[in-house]
């Protein structure tokens, strides 16, 4: 299967003495959905900004769709994890903004999303301003926007981590719902173990910083999922628990202590 995103040997070091990301290697077919969990300040988002071009690096390679990182690369949609709405604009205008500024005509960026609303739950929506909306809505129109685009990667930081358990529930049955339909390859960082557990095909584990790969583990769930259902499911807790003992493996000496 040709791959989506490939790292090769990757470290970084934002200071002589502070390495953040120390040989990591990562191979992401296209369409898979794979999670990354790991301790704080491991090197998780740090690894989605240096996709996106953001950030520079002087060890290693990567790749996406066989090229190398570029800010502005339009075969990547990123969502992060406050929704960043313009206040200004619309629940419309906000779906629509990233369209926009990639030259999507208006009568097809406003065909697409507002499908991509109504599909999130908002069809009554489209015309309310982000301060009358909850966060879970906020969130929801952060993600019909994510998806609009039409770019094959979409990296996503922690963008469930706000929301109340229910809304995190339902959102993250969303995303499986939208994903399924187009299959596009995701990279999903997550302090949530039962949502990587529930969302993804592989779940990387990185140890604490620097952050290496520490464990690559495959999710056999059979799909299509509902992540409702799978917190009844006992194979779904056996995984949560190995990735749990994985996790704090890569604590190390910071488990230890108690």
């Amino acid at each position: 299967m040709a791959s989506a995103i490939a790292i090769h040997s990757l470290s970084v070091r934002f200071q002589t003495d502070f390495p953040v990301i120390e040989n990591f290697s990562l191979n992401v077919p296209n369409g898979q959905f794979i999670s990354i969990v790991g301790p704080s300040g491991c090197g998780k988002t740090t690894l989605l900004n240096l996709l996106t071009g953001m950030l520079p690096f002087e060890e290693g390679s990567i790749t996406i769709a066989g090229s190398s990182p570029v800010i502005g690369n339009p075969d990547i949609a990123y969502m992060l994890a406050r929704d960043s709405l313009l206040p200004w604009r619309s629940a419309l205008g906000n779906a629509y903004y990233g369209m926009e500024l990639r030259g999507v005509s208006k009568q097809e960026r406003k065909a697409r999303a507002l499908n991509l609303l109504k599909r999130v739950g908002l069809k009554d929506f489209e015309n309310a301003w982000p301060k009358t909306l909850s966060q879970g809505m906020r969130q929801r129109v952060a993600l019909a926007r994510t998806f609009a685009l039409t770019s094959p990667v979409l990296l996503m930081d922690e963008p469930f981590a706000a929301l109340d358990a229910q809304t995190k529930l339902q959102l993250e049955d969303l995303t499986l719902e939208l994903w399924e339909n187009e299959h596009r390859t995701v990279l999903f960082v997550t302090h949530d173990l039962a949502e990587a557990v529930a969302l993804s095909d592989r779940i990387i584990v990185m140890s604490k910083r620097p952050g290496r790969i520490i464990a690559d583990i495959p999710i056999p769930l059979p799909r299509p999922r509902t992540v409702q259902a799978l917190h009844k499911d006992h194979d779904f807790h056996q995984i949560y628990v190995r990735v749990w003992e994985k996790l704090q493996e890569g604590l190390g000496e910071d488990a230890d202590q108690k």
